[in-house]
């Protein structure tokens, strides 16, 4: 790598002294790329490498969006992009978001580029399955583009293989990359008109304590009105978890979406496990850790892997002031060992309190499924939204839901339906 405080011309300077620059392309950490300066529409290609860069660390979880992209492009401007130490700081500087990110960025910079650079770090842990770009030929079909001027298609990537993949039927690896994803999601909520008013500039009622304060200390001279406007405030929601027997291949993993609930509003979010009994768990959700969240979790649950009374279940949550007004979401397969009009009777209370009702069944993302159980049966008069809850995919639109992106996710049944 070229000493930045050597001030010498290039021309100069020993071909050793000069940096990788001046040592062929395996030096400079482009050998795989076959990046060369000095051959016809070098900027192109050098570009098309970096923006394909730029999307394999975003399918190996780091938020390397187009606009850190642009900032990306931009830094490399001024620096030269074929030379890898360039690339290297450039990219970190503009495309990881904090210092959780550098390890899998270390690691995708090494792979993507096939070189061994002196300004990589050494990390141990485990492999990032990263994407690769490949040449296709003019005129065939490839993957959608992503509006990013010379990104190079790329072959799919294991991550989005496993968005659609049911958690149930992934093995241990690809359930803890899984879970990995979760904790990046955001659980932002749709905002709603707060009863509180604060100072705005163009509001439509006048603030006239503000105003008579202001008139009153500059000795009574007259001043400009101030105006304010309705605060805005989250969505409340209340998440009912199932950890009953029958939901034990997802109760983890809906648990670990309830905490990027919880973490993203920590406020506006009430978290309970439902099996033979309504446990509060939202504050072992509370910590930071995910590990250290769910280990809580275990030992807040009296009934995990239990029998489930459902009908019970919402009754109990019904006596609490929790889901009047909230958005009200019921994790579940629907089995119920109680009597079903219970339920019914219970859903139907809660469907007039709430502002909605969701119910996420892990079944109902199998094109097979029908909702044939007494429970679910009883209860689905009374539900809002009824959306699979099985993989990474389902998780994310069941965000979107409440976020306000989506109004109806795929596969949703609006209240009154009985079909899935």
């Amino acid at each position: 790598m070229t000493d930045p405080g050597d001030r010498r011309p290039a021309e100069r300077r020993a071909p050793e002294a000069q940096g990788p620059e001046a040592q062929g392309p395996e030096a400079r950490g482009y050998g795989a790329q076959g990046i060369r300066p000095g051959r016809a529409g070098d900027a192109e290609r050098i570009t098309g490498g970096l923006v394909g860069f730029a999307r394999t660390l975003r399918a190996a979880g780091v938020p390397a969006d187009p606009q850190r992209t642009r900032n990306f492009l931009a830094a490399l401007a001024h620096l030269d992009g074929a030379v890898a130490r360039d690339v290297y700081w450039a990219g970190r500087l503009t495309l990881c978001a904090g210092p959780g990110d550098l390890p899998r960025y270390d690691r995708c910079f090494a792979a993507y580029f096939s070189a061994s650079l002196r300004t990589a770090r050494r990390v141990r842990g485990t492999t990032v399955s990263v994407t690769r770009p490949v040449a296709a030929p003019y005129g065939t079909g490839g993957p959608e583009t992503t509006g990013e001027p010379g990104a190079p298609p790329a072959t799919a990537s294991e991550i989005e293989v496993l968005r659609h993949r049911d958690v149930a039927r992934m093995s241990e690896a690809e359930r803890r990359e899984v879970h990995r994803l979760l904790a990046l999601l955001r659980g932002t909520r749709q905002a709603r008109r707060s009863r509180r008013y604060r100072p705005s500039p163009h509001g439509p009622a006048y603030d006239r304590r503000r105003t008579i304060r202001e008139i009153l200390r500059d000795g009574g001279e007259p001043a400009r009105p101030r105006r304010r406007a309705r605060g805005q405030r989250p969505h409340r929601v209340v998440l009912v978890v199932d950890v009953s027997g029958s939901m034990a291949a997802y109760a983890d993993t809906l648990l670990r979406f309830a905490h990027a609930l919880v973490r993203a509003e920590p406020r506006a979010t009430e978290v309970f496990s439902a099996g033979t009994r309504l446990t509060r768990i939202t504050g072992a959700l509370r910590h930071h850790d995910p590990d250290l969240a769910m280990d809580e979790c275990s030992a807040a649950i009296p009934d995990w892997s239990g029998g489930t009374r459902l009908g019970e279940e919402v009754r109990a949550l019904l006596r609490l002031p929790d889901p009047r007004g909230a958005i009200v979401v019921i994790a579940s397969d629907g089995w119920e060992r109680g009597p079903a009009d219970l339920l019914g009777a219970q859903m139907a209370r809660l469907s007039r309190l709430a502002r909605r009702v969701v119910w996420v069944n892990p079944h109902k993302g199998d094109p097979a499924y029908r909702p044939l159980t007494a429970g679910i049966r009883a209860a689905l008069p009374y539900v809002t939204d009824f959306v699979a809850g099985h993989s990474l995919a389902a998780f994310e639109d069941l965000a979107a839901l409440l976020a306000g992106r989506r109004a109806d996710p795929r596969g949703a049944v609006r209240r009154g339906g009985a079909d899935a």
